[in-house]
């Protein structure tokens, strides 16, 4: 029988995420946390993803591989796509095409094997670069989309939900959230290019993102920086 009080969390070990987990947690689930390898050039996140899922007691953690380095078209999964250091008008070249969609794709299968009816992303439309796929038409739309493309639904097992419950916070109230819930923001990167040791440029979008949104909580950034200048 399906547990109505698991859910599947994605965890890119990214501050956002990390967030979503505690908010999760707090909800009452039991957590399963799944990142995704995509061929990411800052893969030192996934590392930070295991920390988190440790440290915020999650039931269990699972890294799917995909190659969406093979797509390109993404200055995260091209190494000759320059990560932009001062901000553009647009969506920005750090965009990857359909992650988000695979992303919850792929969440969705794992939640239906699990017999789970939730599904936590903490995707953010605030403070955030502007991808299309991180506002609340997309997530809508993602849940419509698996209450029709699943077997557990179609039989009328359940019905799926797609938690965003970060996506209307600017960066300092998903700070202020998490360090009420008891997350430790030291274990996460959130840098487009950090180091092999999870040091941050301190130049990219996510990092100027990160270090206001801590500016403005007024909590201290644990951020380990590569330039502490």
């Amino acid at each position: 029988m399906a547990d109505a009080r698991r859910a599947v969390v994605l965890l890119s070990g990214g501050l956002d995420s990390a967030t979503a987990l505690a908010v999760a947690r707090a909800d009452g689930f039991e957590c399963h946390a799944l990142s995704v390898a995509y061929g990411q050039r800052h893969g030192a996140e996934l590392d930070a993803a295991a920390r988190v899922a440790r440290h915020l007691g999650a039931a269990s953690h699972k890294v799917v591989r995909v190659e969406l380095e093979a797509i390109g078209g993404s200055a995260l999964t091209d190494p000759a796509i320059p990560v932009p250091e001062a901000p553009a008008p647009g969506i920005p070249v750090t965009y990857v095409p359909a992650r988000n969609t695979l992303l919850l794709a792929l969440a969705l299968g794992w939640a239906e094997v699990l017999g789970a009816w939730d599904i936590y992303v903490g995707v953010n439309a605030v403070d955030f670069s502007g991808y299309p796929d991180c506002r609340p038409a997309f997530v809508e739309a993602f849940e419509a989309l698996a209450n029709v493309a699943t077997k557990a639904a179609v039989e009328g097992r359940g019905r799926f939900r797609i938690h965003a419950p970060l996506i209307e916070l600017g960066k300092a109230e998903i700070i202020r959230l998490g360090a009420r819930l008891g997350v430790d923001y030291g274990l996460t990167v959130s840098c487009y290019q950090a180091d092999a040791g999870g040091r941050a440029c301190g130049r990219c979008d996510a990092c100027r993102l990160r270090r206001e949104g801590f500016a403005a909580a007024g909590v201290p950034d644990p951020t380990p920086y590569r330039d502490p200048a």
